[in-house]
């Protein structure tokens, strides 16, 4: 019972990130800020600290991870930590799903092997804690105003986030604040999305044979390509 406690408050100052810090760089969109810190501390936590954790391997085995989550395993360059967790999970695999009461005599549902190729611990703790963390900015915006200013000066929201606050703005913010949050939020969407577009098409233009002279004067239409990517799903694109 103790050391399960010290394992969850372990977790919890892991996932513990103020809020207002995430907001601060205004660089580029601050919810992906605020994934992709999440997202760093829960694969650091898994292969540093809680790697020999009793409770933290049960619920890896039971959930595994996606290839994306492998990979900035691997990338760590630890890869005995990477193998470890592997080991108990094969083992959990051999023992309770590849078997005919955990896998072939489900006709109803899906089996523990299907449920699992599609489950990530990683994807799993990181989305149920951005839930969490998306509430509570609903709340700062609409309880102080500073942080509406902060809120204001970003840089831009991408488009994946900029639906996903929009979805849950009705359940975080006030009725008289809504309309004021929504146009925010649109409006950062909105004018990236303008000149991102500018961007991208004076890149293809670049390509034009009466252009072939004419060099790429600016970083941020060389690099238009992935930024319109990283826009549109959230995620960087491998180069």
């Amino acid at each position: 019972m103790i050391l399960k406690s010290k394992v969850n408050k372990m977790k919890d100052s892991i996932y513990t990130i103020p809020i207002s810090e995430v907001f601060e760089p205004m660089d580029s969109c601050p919810i992906c800020r605020l994934f992709n810190t999440l997202e760093d501390r829960c694969v650091e936590y898994i292969t540093g600290a809680a790697m020999m954790e009793p409770d933290i391997r049960i619920e890896t085995n039971k959930a595994g991870f996606c290839i994306d989550h492998f990979n900035m395993m691997l990338k760590r360059r630890n890869r005995l930590s990477v193998a470890l967790i592997l080991e108990s999970h094969l083992d959990y695999i051999a023992d309770s799903v590849l078997t005919k009461t955990g896998t072939l005599s489900l006709p109803k549902g899906k089996s523990r092997a299907e449920r699992m190729t599609e489950s990530c611990y990683v994807c799993d703790t990181v989305n149920s804690v951005m839930e969490t963390m998306l509430s509570n900015a609903l709340r700062m915006w609409d309880k102080e105003r500073d942080f509406r200013e902060l809120y204001s000066k970003q840089e831009y929201i991408c488009l994946p986030h900029a639906v996903k606050l929009l979805e849950k703005a009705p359940s975080g913010i006030s009725k008289r604040n809504l309309k004021e949050f929504c146009d925010a939020t649109l409006s950062l969407s909105a004018k990236y999305l303008s000149s991102l577009k500018e961007d991208v098409t004076s890149f293809c233009r670049s390509f034009d044979y009466r252009n072939a002279e004419v060099p790429l004067d600016s970083a941020k239409v060389k690099n238009s390509v992935e930024r319109a990517v990283l826009y549109l799903t959230s995620k960087e694109p491998s180069r």
